[in-house]
């Protein structure tokens, strides 16, 4: 049964929408009754909210005529937190409350943002593609994002200043087709100027990023999501890891990273799961994670990773 604060705020938006409303209608729509709606009532006059009794055979409440709730005074960090915060919670499946509900709370908070910034959300959401994240969120410079979401969304070119994983910087122009998070990070894919290939850019490694003149087509069937997804499956890794893992290939999918691992079924009831990892000290913690028997099969210094991570554990629990 929802809350009183949530059954006052819905009187409020109830009587946003115009009209005098009868106590029997209000009554009604809030599941409660007639003495209970005069006291929410109450509750949003002494929030300062004008609120008008209105008496007579069809009397009941309306607002002051002209009045706005006033907009929300976020910034375009705070903003972001809260919008994204409802539809990625959504889209990614993290949320119990039906679709119908995010949607309208998400409504909303858009309703009453400044008109700029809200432009400039309905850009992003308009551009982005969500996975399921694995690791620490990165966090991407806000204007970044924002920027690359409206350019997406409009097919304007952008320039960028881009820092490499090794450290080499560049300036380049690119062709933002779409933005997705994936992982705890936020990636730009689209066609690049330095290379003349499709390219995908993590945002926390674009110090600055500035809308050009100009517009392009987006390739029929483009799907960012996916084009982010086989783009880190093409890095290069230091090393290869293949371990055989007793179970299904949906209980080990369901716990490990997409876009370094592929899995193979087999035919004794085991899976080979083959990963790339820069460094090998984290897949025992990994491999821990799935909770299930496993063999290694290369490389052998994997091996020596997983007795010492034992033994540490061993150590700690004595």
């Amino acid at each position: 049964m929802p809350r009183p604060t949530a059954r006052v705020l819905a009187l409020l938006e109830i009587l946003q929408a115009g009209g005098t409303r009868t106590v029997a209608d209000l009554a009604g729509r809030l599941g409660v009754d007639e003495r209970t709606v005069r006291r929410y009532a109450g509750h949003l006059v002494d929030l300062d909210i004008p609120v008008r009794s209105v008496r007579g055979r069809y009397g009941g409440y309306r607002l002051a005529p002209g009045y706005r709730m006033p907009p929300l005074m976020l910034t375009d960090e705070e903003a972001l937190a809260v919008v994204l915060g409802l539809v990625a919670g959504r889209r990614a499946g993290l949320v119990t409350t039906s679709v119908a509900a995010m949607e309208s709370a998400t409504a909303k908070v858009r309703r009453v943002l400044p008109e700029a910034l809200g432009r400039r959300l309905d850009a992003l959401l308009a551009t982005a593609d969500f996975t399921a994240p694995a690791r620490p969120v990165v966090t991407a410079e806000t204007g970044v994002l924002l920027t690359l979401a409206e350019a997406a969304r409009d097919r304007r070119p952008v320039a960028l200043s881009y820092t490499a994983w090794r450290g080499r910087r560049s300036e380049r122009i690119l062709h933002p087709y779409g933005m997705v998070a994936h992982s705890g990070r936020w990636y730009v894919t689209g066609a690049d100027s330095d290379s003349g290939e499709v390219r995908t850019f993590r945002l926390d490694r674009i110090e600055t990023a500035s809308t050009l003149a100009g517009s392009f087509e987006v390739p029929a069937g483009f799907d960012p999501g996916a084009r982010v997804l086989s783009g880190l499956a093409e890095v290069p890794y230091q090393h290869e890891v293949s371990v055989r893992v007793q179970g299904t290939a949906g209980e080990v999918r369901s716990r490990l990273p997409a876009g370094t691992v592929t899995i193979e079924e087999l035919d004794d009831g085991w899976v080979r799961v083959r990963l790339r990892a820069q460094r090998l000290e984290w897949v025992p913690s990994v491999l821990a994670w799935l909770n299930l028997p496993f063999a290694i099969e290369y490389p052998d210094a994997l091996r020596e990773h997983v007795h010492a991570v034992a033994a540490r554990l061993v150590a700690s629990a004595r």
